[in-house]
Protein backbone atom coordinates (compact mmCIF):
# COMPACT_ATOMS: atom_id res chain seq x y z
CA UNK A 1 0.00 0.00 0.00
CA UNK A 2 1.47 3.58 -0.82
CA UNK A 3 0.69 6.85 1.36
CA UNK A 4 0.61 10.32 -0.34
CA UNK A 5 4.47 10.73 0.09
CA UNK A 6 4.77 7.12 -2.15
CA UNK A 7 6.64 5.39 0.47
CA UNK A 8 5.13 1.49 1.44
CA UNK A 9 3.23 1.45 4.42
CA UNK A 10 3.66 -1.60 6.46
CA UNK A 11 1.06 -2.90 8.93
CA UNK A 12 2.14 -2.62 12.70
CA UNK A 13 1.66 -6.15 12.96
CA UNK A 14 3.83 -7.35 10.14
CA UNK A 15 6.88 -5.07 11.63
CA UNK A 16 6.71 -6.84 15.09
CA UNK A 17 6.83 -10.19 13.34
CA UNK A 18 10.01 -9.01 11.31
CA UNK A 19 12.70 -10.46 12.90
CA UNK A 20 16.36 -8.26 13.99
CA UNK A 21 19.19 -7.97 11.32
CA UNK A 22 22.16 -9.57 12.88
CA UNK A 23 25.18 -7.30 12.12
CA UNK A 24 28.99 -9.12 12.50
CA UNK A 25 30.42 -7.66 16.28
CA UNK A 26 33.74 -5.74 15.94
CA UNK A 27 35.40 -8.97 16.56
CA UNK A 28 34.08 -11.19 14.16
CA UNK A 29 35.85 -9.63 11.34
CA UNK A 30 39.79 -9.80 11.08
CA UNK A 31 41.44 -6.99 11.70
CA UNK A 32 38.61 -4.50 12.26
CA UNK A 33 39.51 -3.23 15.36
CA UNK A 34 43.18 -2.81 14.34
CA UNK A 35 42.46 -0.42 11.87
CA UNK A 36 39.91 1.40 13.60
CA UNK A 37 42.19 2.17 16.30
CA UNK A 38 44.81 2.96 13.61
CA UNK A 39 42.22 5.64 12.28
CA UNK A 40 42.33 6.94 16.41
CA UNK A 41 45.90 7.31 16.47
CA UNK A 42 45.87 9.30 13.74
CA UNK A 43 43.82 11.87 15.33
CA UNK A 44 45.48 11.78 18.96
CA UNK A 45 48.69 9.86 19.40
CA UNK A 46 48.31 9.18 23.07
CA UNK A 47 44.42 8.18 22.74
CA UNK A 48 45.26 4.36 22.32
CA UNK A 49 47.43 3.75 24.86
CA UNK A 50 44.46 5.16 27.46
CA UNK A 51 42.17 2.79 25.86
CA UNK A 52 43.89 0.03 25.77
CA UNK A 53 44.94 0.17 29.30
CA UNK A 54 40.69 0.93 30.07
CA UNK A 55 40.23 -2.65 28.53
CA UNK A 56 43.39 -4.17 30.14
CA UNK A 57 41.81 -2.98 33.19
CA UNK A 58 38.63 -3.96 32.64
CA UNK A 59 39.18 -7.61 31.18
CA UNK A 60 38.55 -7.04 28.15
CA UNK A 61 42.00 -8.02 27.24
CA UNK A 62 44.32 -9.86 28.38
CA UNK A 63 47.95 -8.27 29.29
CA UNK A 64 49.75 -10.25 27.11
CA UNK A 65 52.01 -7.99 24.96
CA UNK A 66 55.16 -6.90 26.40
CA UNK A 67 54.59 -3.93 29.16
CA UNK A 68 50.91 -4.86 29.13
CA UNK A 69 50.70 -6.37 32.65
CA UNK A 70 51.95 -2.38 33.72
CA UNK A 71 48.08 -1.37 32.38
CA UNK A 72 46.71 -3.37 35.29
CA UNK A 73 48.09 -1.12 37.62
CA UNK A 74 45.76 2.29 38.48
CA UNK A 75 48.78 4.26 38.62
CA UNK A 76 49.96 3.21 35.01
CA UNK A 77 45.86 3.17 33.41
CA UNK A 78 46.02 7.24 35.13
CA UNK A 79 48.69 7.95 33.90
CA UNK A 80 48.12 7.01 30.15
CA UNK A 81 44.70 8.74 30.64
CA UNK A 82 46.12 11.75 31.93
CA UNK A 83 48.93 12.12 28.64
CA UNK A 84 45.73 11.56 26.37
CA UNK A 85 43.54 14.44 28.18
CA UNK A 86 47.37 16.42 28.29
CA UNK A 87 47.19 15.70 24.35
CA UNK A 88 43.81 16.77 23.95
CA UNK A 89 44.23 20.21 25.69
CA UNK A 90 47.30 20.50 23.98
CA UNK A 91 46.23 20.39 20.71
CA UNK A 92 43.34 23.60 21.40
CA UNK A 93 46.94 25.63 21.69
CA UNK A 94 47.82 28.03 18.82
CA UNK A 95 51.15 27.08 18.75
CA UNK A 96 50.29 22.93 18.53
CA UNK A 97 52.08 21.43 15.59
CA UNK A 98 50.28 20.14 12.87
CA UNK A 99 50.04 15.85 13.60
CA UNK A 100 51.73 15.23 10.75
CA UNK A 101 55.18 16.88 11.67
CA UNK A 102 57.88 13.74 11.97
CA UNK A 103 57.95 13.13 15.78
CA UNK A 104 54.07 13.20 15.74
CA UNK A 105 53.77 10.76 13.06
CA UNK A 106 56.04 8.58 15.54
CA UNK A 107 54.28 8.48 17.92
CA UNK A 108 50.91 7.93 16.43
CA UNK A 109 52.99 4.82 14.40
CA UNK A 110 54.43 3.57 17.85
CA UNK A 111 50.86 3.84 19.70
CA UNK A 112 49.16 2.18 16.93
CA UNK A 113 51.08 -0.75 16.43
CA UNK A 114 50.79 -1.24 20.07
CA UNK A 115 47.44 -0.87 20.17
CA UNK A 116 47.01 -2.78 16.68
CA UNK A 117 48.67 -5.94 18.25
CA UNK A 118 46.73 -5.76 21.00
CA UNK A 119 43.20 -6.29 19.37
CA UNK A 120 44.44 -8.55 16.97
CA UNK A 121 44.10 -12.55 16.88
CA UNK A 122 47.02 -13.94 19.07
CA UNK A 123 48.49 -15.20 15.92
CA UNK A 124 48.18 -12.17 13.27
CA UNK A 125 49.72 -9.78 15.64
CA UNK A 126 52.11 -8.53 13.68
CA UNK A 127 49.83 -7.55 10.81
CA UNK A 128 47.12 -6.10 13.22
CA UNK A 129 50.14 -3.67 14.04
CA UNK A 130 50.92 -3.12 10.08
CA UNK A 131 46.88 -2.73 9.36
CA UNK A 132 46.72 -0.13 12.41
CA UNK A 133 50.25 2.00 11.62
CA UNK A 134 48.86 2.16 7.70
CA UNK A 135 45.63 3.73 9.03
CA UNK A 136 47.29 6.02 11.43
CA UNK A 137 49.65 7.11 8.94
CA UNK A 138 46.85 7.49 6.20
CA UNK A 139 44.46 9.04 8.78
CA UNK A 140 47.10 12.10 9.97
CA UNK A 141 46.58 13.66 7.15
CA UNK A 142 43.14 12.95 6.13
CA UNK A 143 42.26 14.04 9.87
CA UNK A 144 44.12 17.13 9.35
CA UNK A 145 42.88 17.93 6.03
CA UNK A 146 39.64 17.93 7.23
CA UNK A 147 40.35 19.63 10.74
CA UNK A 148 41.60 22.62 8.66
CA UNK A 149 38.66 22.62 7.09
CA UNK A 150 36.20 22.63 10.38
CA UNK A 151 38.78 25.48 11.46
CA UNK A 152 37.86 27.49 8.82
CA UNK A 153 33.92 27.65 10.04
CA UNK A 154 34.01 26.98 13.49
CA UNK A 155 37.28 27.69 15.15
CA UNK A 156 40.20 25.67 16.65
CA UNK A 157 38.61 24.62 19.72
CA UNK A 158 35.10 23.95 18.62
CA UNK A 159 36.15 21.58 15.61
CA UNK A 160 39.10 19.88 18.39
CA UNK A 161 36.81 19.21 21.23
CA UNK A 162 34.42 17.82 18.54
CA UNK A 163 37.40 15.56 17.28
CA UNK A 164 38.12 14.62 21.00
CA UNK A 165 34.86 13.34 21.54
CA UNK A 166 34.64 11.07 18.11
CA UNK A 167 38.46 10.33 18.77
CA UNK A 168 38.00 9.24 22.66
CA UNK A 169 34.73 7.84 22.34
CA UNK A 170 35.51 5.49 19.32
CA UNK A 171 38.92 4.32 21.04
CA UNK A 172 37.02 3.24 23.88
CA UNK A 173 34.10 1.31 21.92
CA UNK A 174 37.12 -0.13 19.76
CA UNK A 175 39.17 -1.51 22.44
CA UNK A 176 36.08 -2.15 25.09
CA UNK A 177 33.45 -3.24 22.62
CA UNK A 178 31.04 -4.54 25.68
CA UNK A 179 30.75 -0.59 26.55
CA UNK A 180 28.02 -0.71 23.47
CA UNK A 181 26.81 -4.08 23.65
CA UNK A 182 23.16 -4.66 24.14
CA UNK A 183 22.62 -5.32 27.57
CA UNK A 184 18.83 -6.83 27.64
Amino acid sequence: MLTALGQDSVPQQEISDRTAVEYPSLGEIPMLRSFLIGLVAGQRGITPLAVIATATRRGELLPSLPFQKLMLSPVVAAGTAAFAAAEMAGDKMKTAPDRTVPVGLAVRSTTAAYAGAALAPRDRRVLGAAVAVGAALASSYVGLTVRKWGMQRYGQTVTGFMEDAIVFGSGLVISNPSIAANHD
